[in-house]
C-alpha cells in the first residue's frame, strides 16, 4: 500500500510502499519479492537519502543482543534508536561514543551517516568505536564486516547512506560515564574572529559547539555563543544530585501541533530571535551542570519541531570547509545575510583528522544552517556549492536534499572507489534511493 513519507526536512514529500521486518525471515521474504529499495529507520535525516518508490523499515527490528557493563561493548540490531539505548547504559554508567544533535535516530541510520557530534575533534565520528557489524546484502547473503574483515564493506557502508546492503547487527564501544551530567562553559563572542580564537583556546574540551547569528554585520558579524562541555564526575555534583548521579532525565516534551504558516520565517523573525538568543546569555561567560539531554539534544524537547519551518518544508545545508578556509566561511555568512535567508539554526563545530571513503568529515569547520523551502532558495544554494568547492569543502550527504553530481564528485575524491565498492556487493543497483539516483552513486 502506497503512502506518502518524507525525511526530517519534510522536503521532497514522495509516494512509497513502505515494508518492516522483524525477524530475519521477513527480510528474506522482502528481498526475494522486491527488486528495488532503500533501507529506512527513523526517517531523520533531512533529504532524500533514505527515500524510494519502495522502502523497508528497520524500526521493528530493534533488539538489544548484548550488553557487557564491564567493558561497554554494546550490541544490538539495527533499528533501535539512541534513546533506547541511553535509557539502559546511562544507569550503568556508559554513554554513547558520539551522538549527533538527535537521540531519535537508529543505529542503522548513524551508521549509514556515519553521524558525527560535539567531539568530532576529540572522539571522530561514529564509525572510530564500531567493532564489527553485519549486513545483509540484496543477494540475501550477510556478511560480517569490521576495520579488519570485509574491511572495503565496512568503509564503504559508515557515510554510504545504506547502498551496499541492510545494516542488521552492529557491535560498538561505549564510553564510561560517573554521572549523567554535564560540565558546561558558555561564552559569548563578540563576533566570528573572537569565536575562532576561543575554539583554539579551548580545543581541549571534549565536547564543543558555536550557534552563529548569521545575519549581523559590521564588528558584529558573527556574533555567537561557544558553548563547552565535559561529563561531569561525582566531585562536580551537589548533594541533591549525588543521591542519585546517573538518573535519567525526566520525559518532558512540547509538541509542535501543526505547519507554522510561511510567512511567519522572514529576515525580520529570525533577526528577532537571534537577538534574544545572543542576549539571554546575561554574563560573557557562564560555567554550571546540566543534564546531557539539554546539552546534547535541546532540539529533542520540542515534538515536530520540523513543522516550524511550514508546509512546503526546509533544507538543512551543511558543508566543511579546511582549517585554513575562514574566509570561506566568512564569504558565505556575507552572501546569506546579504540574501536575507538567515537560519534560526546556524551550528559551527570544528573536525578533527578524518581519512574515509565517503564519510563526511575531514579535519576543518563544519557549518550547518537551516532554510525554508521557497522561490530562489535553490539557485541560491548552488552558489553556495561553488563558494565550499572553491575552499576545498564539501557537503554532508545525510543532509542533502538537492546537490547536483559534479559538485558531489569533486567534494569527494574517493567517490569512484566508493562507487566500484557499491557495485561489488550490490551489482544490479537493487538498492538504491532518490539520491543515490540524483547523484548517480548506483548507475554505471
Amino acid at each position: 500500500m502506497k503512502k506518502q513519507i518524507a525525511n526530517w526536512g519534510n522536503y521532497p514529500v514522495i509516494e512509497a510502499n513502505e515494508e518492516s521486518f522483524a525477524f530475519p525471515e521477513q527480510l528474506q521474504d522482502f528481498l526475494s519479492r522486491n527488486e528495488n529499495f532503500i533501507p529506512r529507520g527513523n526517517g531523520r535525516c533531512y533529504g532524500d537519502a533514505s527515500l524510494a518508490g519502495t522502502t523497508i523499515s528497520t524500526l521493528k527490528y530493534d533488539k538489544i543482543l548484548s550488553f557487557n557493563t564491564e567493558t561497554g561493548a554494546f550490541e544490538c540490531q539495527s533499528g533501535l534508536t539512541l534513546d533506547q539505548i541511553l535509557e539502559v547504559i546511562v544507569p550503568a554508567g556508559w554513554f554513547l561514543p558520539v551522538t549527533p544533535g538527535t537521540k531519535f535516530i537508529t543505529v542503522g541510520g548513524a551508521v549509514a551517516s556515519d553521524v558525527h557530534g560535539k567531539n568530532h575533534h576529540v572522539d571522530g565520528s561514529f564509525s572510530n568505536h564500531i567493532l564489527e557489524m553485519d549486513i545483509v546484502l540484496a543477494s540475501k547473503e550477510t556478511i560480517t564486516c569490521s576495520p579488519k574483515i570485509n574491511n572495503d564493506l565496512f568503509e564503504a557502508t559508515c557515510g554510504g547512506m545504506g547502498l551496499t546492503g541492510i545494516i542488521s547487527r552492529v557491535l560498538f564501544q561505549l564510553k564510561k560515564i560517573e554521572t549523567s551530567f554535564i560540565r558546561q562553559k558558555q561564552i559569548k563572542a563578540a563576533n566570528l574572529d573572537e569565536l575562532i580564537e576561543l575554539f583554539d583556546e579551548y580545543n581541549h574540551y571534549t565536547y564543543s559547539v558555536a550557534w552563529i547569528d548569521c545575519l549581523k554585520k559590521g564588528n558584529d558579524f558573527g556574533r555567537s555563543i561557544l558553548m563547552l562541555g565535559e561529563h561531569a564526575t561525582l566531585t562536580d555534583l551537589n548533594e541533591k544530585l549525588k543521591q542519585d548521579p546517573l538518573q535519567l532525565p525526566k520525559k518532558k516534551q512540547i509538541n509542535f501541533p501543526f505547519n507554522l504558516p510561511s510567512w511567519v520565517l522572514n529576515a525580520f523573525t529570525v533577526k528577532a530571535f537571534n537577538f534574544l538568543f545572543y542576549s539571554k546569555n546575561f554574563k560573557r561567560e557562564i560555567n554550571n551542570v546540566t543534564g546531557y539531554e539539554p546539552f546534547f539534544y535541546p532540539l529533542d524537547a520540542i515534538l515536530h519541531w520540523n513543522r516550524g519551518y511550514g508546509k512546503n518544508g526546509f533544507v538543512q545545508y551543511q558543508f566543511v570547509l579546511p582549517l585554513e578556509a575562514k574566509k570561506g566561511l566568512v564569504e558565505i555568512l556575507n552572501r546569506i545575510s546579504d540574501k536575507g535567508l538567515g537560519s534560526f539554526l546556524a551550528v559551527l563545530k570544528v573536525f578533527g583528522k578524518q581519512e574515509s571513503i565517503i564519510s563526511f568529515p575531514k579535519e576543518g569547520y563544519t557549518l550547518a544552517l537551516d532554510f525554508p523551502v521557497k522561490t530562489g532558495l535553490l539557485e541560491f544554494l548552488d552558489e553556495l556549492d561553488q563558494i565550499v568547492l572553491k575552499y576545498g569543502g564539501r557537503i554532508y550527504m545525510s543532509k542533502d536534499a538537492r546537490m547536483k553530481p559534479e559538485i558531489m564528485t569533486q567534494g569527494y575524491p574517493e567517490l569512484n572507489k566508493f562507487k566500484a565498492i557499491v557495485r561489488k556487493y550490490n551489482p544490479d543497483g537493487k538498492i538504491h534511493s532518490i539520491q543515490s539516483d540524483r547523484l548517480f552513486l548506483t548507475t554505471n
